[in-house]
Order: C-alpha cells, then sequence, then structure tokens
C-alpha cells in the first residue's frame, strides 16, 4: 500500500517526536495530521523551511508544555458529576460521551474541548469511570467521571457507597443470614 512521508511539527503518540520524518497511510496524513498542523509533508522545501524554524517551534512547544505541566499540578485529581436518567440496573438511556465530560470539565474550572478527551469506549452505565485528558502531547490528566442519577447519588458514589441495582444485593440476606434464620426456625 502506498505511503507518504511527512516530517512532524509536535509529537504524535504511537508515531514519532518533532522532527522525526514518518512514513503514513495517505487517508491519515489528508484527514488528520495536515489538517490539524501536525506535520508537513516531507518535501525538501518543507524540510529545509523545518530546520530553519526548528528552534522557535522546540521553544514554543516548550512553553506549551509547561503551561500545561502547571494546569495539570493545578487540577490534579479532579473529579466531575455528570446527572444522567438509568434505568433500574444501572444502564443509562443513551451514553456519556467525550463532549459531555468537556462540557462538565469546563464548569468544574479546567478548560478543555472534547478532542482533548480520551475516552476509549463511551460510558454507558452509572458510576465512576477514569478517564484521561490530555492537555499537550506530553501531558495527560486523570479525571474521575462520576454518573450519577441525582447530586446526593453522585454524593453517595464518591463516598464509595453502592448505589443502584447493588443497593438491593445489600439489602437482600445473605447466604449465612437465610441459614440462620433457618437454623432459629427449626429450633424454635
Amino acid at each position: 500500500m502506498a505511503t507518504v512521508d511527512l516530517v512532524l511539527l509536535q509529537r504524535v503518540e504511537k508515531l514519532g517526536q518533532m522532527g522525526d520524518v514518518v512514513k503514513v497511510k495517505p487517508g491519515y496524513a489528508r484527514n488528520f495530521l495536515l489538517p490539524q498542523k501536525k506535520a508537513l509533508r516531507a518535501t525538501k522545501a518543507n524540510l529545509s523551511r523545518f530546520e530553519e524554524q526548528r528552534a522557535q517551534l522546540e521553544a514554543q512547544n516548550l512553553k506549551r508544555r509547561e503551561e500545561a505541566e502547571r494546569v495539570a499540578e493545578r487540577v490534579g485529581g479532579l473529579s466531575v458529576v455528570i446527572i444522567r436518567q438509568a434505568g433500574e440496573s444501572g444502564g443509562l438511556y443513551g451514553s456519556v460521551s467525550s463532549r459531555d465530560i468537556s462540557d462538565a470539565c469546563t464548569a468544574g474550572g479546567l478548560t478543555i474541548n472534547r478532542t482533548q478527551v480520551i475516552l476509549n469506549n463511551p460510558i454507558k452505565t452509572l458510576g465512576l469511570t477514569k478517564i484521561t485528558v490530555s492537555l499537550h502531547p506530553e501531558v495527560t490528566i486523570p479525571v474521575t467521571v462520576n454518573v450519577a442519577r441525582s447530586a446526593e447519588e453522585a454524593e453517595r458514589q464518591a463516598k464509595g457507597e453502592r448505589v443502584g441495582a447493588n443497593e438491593e444485593e445489600d439489602e437482600a440476606p445473605s447466604a449465612e443470614e437465610m441459614l440462620e434464620t433457618e437454623l432459629q426456625a427449626e429450633q424454635a
């Protein structure tokens, strides 16, 4: 399959560091790397232009990374609450997407956009979920997403209590308790 040579203008995860010349599929270059200005085609003119601007690009990258590290220290351990309707079993009517999480993080004091939220699968159940937010290609922070039916339920989940379908399990007698009551009934 045909590939395209590109020079990276910033670190791209699972691809390379700034300044690396990489071979990628044409669609990845055309649809992601080039429009997002993460890379340039590796022509002689672009390579010479990159080498001239390399010090400036590295300085800008270092400055942005330091800012991202300061933000990461300031909001370390961020936890956001998202209120959603759910069924008795704890399954959501719909799902929590990266856009919902970015809106909740912005309300919580961390201004991000949805492309910075790293969410492998949409969240489809109630409970606490750990996700990652990428502040910079080299700086990520963990964020706890608390999906609940109400603010009170979210507080209980944050304390570590079991809610939803699990409440019924807690209220139901255990096997030991059932055996004990049977023994007491036989003795009476």
